[in-house]
């Protein structure tokens, strides 16, 4: 059995022994998460065990009151900032983290407008209901047919991202005859301390205008009578703790935006998102009432600084809004403890998922966290390693994590804050179908996204003649009704 020394060499020093392995950490499973009398893992008032029979696994469960509470707490948040400076707040859930037609309406209903960054993203919020005035149209590499469907429709921002969108889209909205507002997407330089991946503000890749051109930028829109010019966009990057890194780039951003007031009206500023959530019990994020009065009150000082008001402010929030209302559940097939001589012994623990459902760990390194959902897990904690089932060694789920020892074949296993950015990125690897998305609330669950079954699969493939093609079963499981596992609502 593996190694559950606190000192055990193949742990990181971030990886805390738990006191019991069975329990929740606060910080990273929504607030409905709880176990029963009988140890096993409820979320949203319902049990793993319900899931895994009528929805099988692998299992993207979505808890809607907490998306829903913590979109509220982000317009609160700053909307109570901006009036203690005397101006308003707009706040946008960045759809690429997860979108689907439910959470564009919840956070919608919870007073967020929604930002997209594709035509497909756009034709789903649009067919969710959202009013295209709320919402905002981000990219380096909008296509043409794109912004003619978003100026077709109305969409409130178009963020301009290079010389060329301008002149595109000064000329689609003069055929039609439309004034577009637009925001500059502007690089502050702030690197923030994340992934080089997720950093965004930095000069050396494809996202917006370094601070010295886009003064240039802003006279050519200003010169196109279809374009009206709102203000500056500026995003220093994703899974950031802490207000330090807004405030550099706010002062930086707002010290063009002053000099820009010359030529005409900026009334708009929109600073981004990219605020951090906890995935292991190690992480700390700062929480976003502290951090909405902190990058405020930095843009009103700056403001105030070099005499100019203080703008209108618009904000981006995505994994901070669904991260941790997501929790995917996974079915143990295999263990397999690991020699790794003079170092120790690590046990590897197999579900039935991996880099198809999360790419995250294989993209960035993510780290993330499990428990066992189906029971309550016995014995000392013991350093585990959970890898999916396909084709890669580094088709890793957790990379570390302490479970119970007796964690056995035929558990359910939950790896939580997964809500955002792994159905987003969910692929086809080794033709594994994508899991349904399943909210839960008040002890109902109902499918939101269907899941794919096999014979999905096989029906894109154009060299198969469907009339021979195998009949298969739906992935994971047929239901007793004989519905595929993603259809239905109780």
């Amino acid at each position: 059995m593996a190694s559950a020394l606190p000192d055990d060499p193949l742990a990181p020093d971030w990886l805390i022994v738990p006191e019991d392995a069975n329990a929740l950490p606060p910080r990273i499973w929504p607030a409905s998460a709880r176990r029963a009398a009988d140890g096993a893992l409820t979320l949203g008032g319902v049990g793993v065990a319900e899931l895994r029979e009528r929805f099988g696994t692998p299992l993207y469960v979505l808890d809607e009151d907490e998306v829903r509470t913590h979109a509220r707490r982000f317009v609160a948040a700053f909307g109570t900032a901006a009036e203690a400076h005397g101006t308003t707040a707009r706040v946008y859930y960045a759809g690429k983290a997860f979108l689907s037609a439910e959470v564009a309406r919840w956070v919608v209903e919870e007073g967020m407008g929604v930002d997209v960054c594709s035509r497909g993203e756009l034709e789903l919020a649009l067919a969710a209901g959202v009013d295209p005035a709320r919402i905002g149209f981000h990219g380096n590499n909008k296509r043409v047919s794109e912004l003619e469907r978003a100026v077709e429709v109305g969409v409130g921002t178009i963020i301009v991202d290079s010389v060329i969108e301008i002149e595109r889209l000064g000329a689609i909205a003069e055929r039609r005859d439309r004034v577009q507002h637009v925001l500059l997407r502007v690089n502050s330089g702030v690197h923030a301390e994340t992934h080089d991946f997720l950093a965004t503000a930095h000069e050396d890749q494809k996202f917006g205008f370094p601070l010295t051109e886009a003064p240039a930028a802003v006279a050519r829109i200003r010169e196109i009578p279809s374009l009206s010019l709102l203000g500056l966009h500026c995003h220093i990057g994703s899974q950031i703790f802490g207000a330090s890194g807004f405030e550099e780039s706010a002062s930086r951003v707002v010290d063009l935006h002053a000099a820009l007031l010359a030529g005409g009206e900026l009334p708009l500023l929109n600073l981004g998102g990219g605020f951090g959530i906890a995935y292991t019990a190690a992480d700390a994020p700062t929480p976003i009432e502290q951090l909405a009065a902190a990058i405020v009150e930095a843009v009103a000082q700056e403001c105030d600084v070099r005499g100019v008001p203080i703008p209108g402010l618009a904000f981006e929030p995505g994994r901070s809004v669904v991260g941790q209302a997501g929790v995917t559940l996974y079915e143990v097939g295999t263990t397999k403890p690991v020699s790794l001589g003079d170092r120790g012994e690590r046990l590897y623990v197999s579900v039935d998922g991996g880099m198809s459902d999360n790419a995250r760990p294989a993209l960035y390194g993510a780290q993330y966290s499990a428990r066992i959902a189906s029971r309550e897990g016995a014995g000392a904690p013991v350093l585990v390693r959970v890898v999916g089932s396909h084709c890669e060694s580094g088709d890793i789920v957790v990379d570390h994590e302490y479970l119970p020892g007796d964690v056995t074949p035929g558990d359910l296993l939950a790896v939580p804050a997964t809500g955002a950015y792994c159905h987003a990125l969910a692929s086809n690897y080794n033709h594994a179908p994508r899991p349904a998305v399943v909210a839960v609330r008040d002890g109902r669950a109902r499918v939101i996204v269907r899941g794919e079954s096999i014979a999905d699969l096989l029906g894109r493939d154009a060299g198969l003649d469907q009339d021979a093609a195998p009949q298969t079963s739906p992935n994971p499981i047929v239901q007793k009704s004989g519905r595929s596992a993603g259809e239905g609502e109780a």
